[in-house]
């Protein structure tokens, strides 16, 4: 069966919205080489692409069209879209299957000028129903690797832990992952975090570890911001994935600053899981002038409503953000990503020329 040849939602891009008085910066923004550090390969699925996996792999979904999907993108918090992100996974049953969704995702984020992805891979997702690691993985990386030699993206997978699940079950995944451990680069912590603490994965974290890999934990978003420094102080992670809750913390902040452990912030996330009632309260500005280290990411852009640039100017517009803060927020993002140092470098010049020709 022929999937569609476009199979992102078709939208008119919020920069063709925006007054005169912001193009500069609009451009500014489009012309931006992009890092996205916090994003759910699964969480890309869109409709369209759901409907035409449902019917190649004899899926039946509660929906019967792509209509109605989309009316289902009502989130009241995080459990509430979880219900329905785990509804598409049941379509995923093939390597070829998350080779076309990630294909699609590299294609639909080129248009933004992303340079670098790390996707986050829930295996567990899928070995829950029967469908093998390697499958998942394969795919995933064969697209990368085609996206790479293709587009100009460069990409590695975040092995992800679902924090809902018990540590055991963690170490089967990563017992299960790691014959493929040359296309994993980190291991990652996500699912429903009220009453999963980071503590829950200390064992488990420590042995990915010293399998030689990093570590990244989402925390701060829903959960408190205990649960930021029990993900540094007992996982050991490198970059917390939301973090929008440490401002709670003042001595959290403070930490977090002197190290500049990243943030990987997802602004259209928060809004669409009622972390923030709207973009004009969102906290992002006030992470910025902090001095944290804070980046912009789409988490599950089909669910949300926008892709990099998407999310890039709507935090823009909405707090007013200036040209350098934009550039600043880009470099960390660069700065934080798991790449290659001579690429990440070409990838900065960019940026400083970008910079020289709007300052």
């Amino acid at each position: 069966m022929d999937l569609p040849a476009d199979t992102s939602r078709s939208m008119l891009s919020s920069y063709d919205l925006l007054p005169d008085k912001y193009m500069n910066i609009t451009s500014l923004i489009k012309r931006l080489p992009k890092a996205e550090l916090h994003l759910h390969i699964e969480g890309t699925l869109e409709p369209e692409l759901m409907m035409a996996l449902s019917k190649r792999n004899n899926v039946t979904l509660p929906f019967s069209t792509v209509d109605e999907i989309k009316a289902a993108y009502d989130f009241s918090d995080l459990q509430s879209f979880l219900d329905l992100y785990h509804i598409g996974t049941q379509v995923l049953k093939t390597e070829q299957d998350f080779y076309d969704m990630t294909w699609a995702y590299l294609e639909r984020v080129a248009k933004d000028n992303v340079k670098h992805v790390e996707l986050f891979t829930d295996t567990q997702t899928h070995t829950d129903r029967g469908v093998p690691t390697e499958t998942v993985i394969q795919g995933i990386d064969r697209a990368l690797k085609d996206g790479e030699a293709q587009l100009g993206i460069s990409g590695v997978q975040i092995l992800c832990f679902l924090r809902h699940l018990s540590e055991a079950e963690a170490e089967k995944a990563l017992d299960a992952a790691l014959p493929y451990k040359d296309q994993i680069r980190a291991v990652g912590l996500a699912s429903s975090e009220m009453g999963h603490p980071p503590s829950k994965f200390k064992n488990v974290f420590a042995r990915a570890r010293k399998e030689g890999l990093v570590a990244v934990a989402h925390a701060g978003e829903e959960g408190p911001p205990e649960y930021i420094h029990e993900a540094l102080d007992l996982l050991n992670v490198v970059r917390i994935d939301h973090g929008v809750r440490c401002l709670e913390d003042p001595k959290l902040v403070a930490r977090l600053v002197q190290d500049q452990v990243p943030l990987t912030v997802c602004p259209l996330s928060n809004i669409a899981l009622c972390v923030f009632d709207s973009m004009e309260q969102h906290n992002f500005k006030q992470l910025l002038e902090a001095g944290l280290c804070v980046t912009i990411n789409s988490d599950d852009p089909a669910y949300f409503g926008g892709y990099m640039n998407d999310n890039y100017l709507q935090t823009q517009s909405a707090l007013n953000l200036s040209a350098a803060d934009m550039i600043k927020v880009t470099c960390n993002a660069f700065n934080a990503a798991f790449m290659d140092e001579t690429l990440r470098n070409t990838h900065l010049e960019t940026i400083a020329q970008l910079e020289r020709e709007f300052g």
